[in-house]
């Protein structure tokens, strides 16, 4: 049985700058990296792999560049690689690239069958969660978000038990196979690659599907087949901030009815 594991290559957020006359993002010169809550999801693949028998196989959509990333993947242990790379994709949105996702691996599935796909939580490119959730859904899937502990899988039963992080509580969930796992960062520490996992994943073949191989209709995929669209993006214009210092702040008092001063003055709170 096989675990997909979805990753995107995405640029290292540290070094990205908006160029202030067009409001983009400039990509030039700035490195690009495996997504790290996907490095995550592909780790947790990797140890249900040694803990079960699966196969792994790492799947991105992207541009030619993409497969560096996939070769790292096979790098740190993954089975195979398959990139979806076509100028038809390009510009998608979460709906549109949810679609090329799902209906590659239920391509995939038609060749071999798969228990799980496995993605990181989110993207730090985008921050919208919602790619594995779109993918479970065109797919029929269970969907398991927020997982920061995978339990047990029964491989008999076909069932997954797993632990989901929300706000100020854990639950154990129980779900069929199969299933999208959507995974936090602190699930696991990922692995470096081995030296000969990395010789062998430089001389690896990847396979690379476009439109033709894939036929899906252009007015469901990359721009046309997008909902939604970027208009514009800006850095957060915010005032300096104000240090009250000096005898006004030295008796907590004072500093208090200073604060609140300025909170009126900047019509901030009201006093009644």
């Amino acid at each position: 049985m096989l675990i997909v594991t979805c990753i995107k290559q995405v640029p290292d957020t540290t070094q990205v700058k908006i160029d202030p006359e067009t409001g983009t993002l400039i990509r030039e010169g700035v490195p690009s990296i495996i997504n790290p809550f996907d490095a995550h999801a592909l780790e947790e693949s990797l140890r249900l792999k040694e803990k079960y028998g699966f196969r792994v196989l790492a799947l991105s959509m992207g541009p030619p560049s993409t497969e560096m990333t996939l070769r790292k993947a096979l790098a740190v242990g993954a089975d195979d690689a398959i990139l979806l790379s076509d100028r038809a994709f390009g510009g998608a949105d979460t709906l549109a690239t949810s679609m090329v996702l799902a209906e590659a691996i239920r391509k995939i599935s038609a060749q071999e069958e798969v228990a799980l796909v496995i993605c990181g939580k989110q993207t730090i490119d985008g921050d919208t969660a919602q790619v594995g959730p779109g993918i479970a859904t065109r797919l029929g899937y269970s969907q398991l978000t927020s997982v920061d502990r995978v339990d047990e899988i029964d491989m008999r039963r076909k069932r997954i038990t797993v632990r989901c992080k929300f706000e100020g509580r854990y639950e154990i969930l129980e779900s069929s196979l199969p299933a999208m796992v959507a995974v936090l960062r602190e699930i696991n520490r990922p692995r470096y690659p081995t030296v000969p996992l990395r010789i062998i994943s430089q001389e690896a073949e990847l396979k690379v599907w476009d439109n033709r191989s894939m036929q899906l209709s252009e007015d469901k995929i990359g721009l046309k087949g997008s909902a939604t669209a970027v208009r514009r993006i800006f850095s957060p214009d915010r005032e300096k901030g104000q240090i009250l210092a000096g005898d006004e702040v030295n008796d907590p008092d004072q500093a208090a009815r200073r604060l609140i001063e300025v909170l009126v003055s900047k019509n901030l709170i009201s006093v009644q």
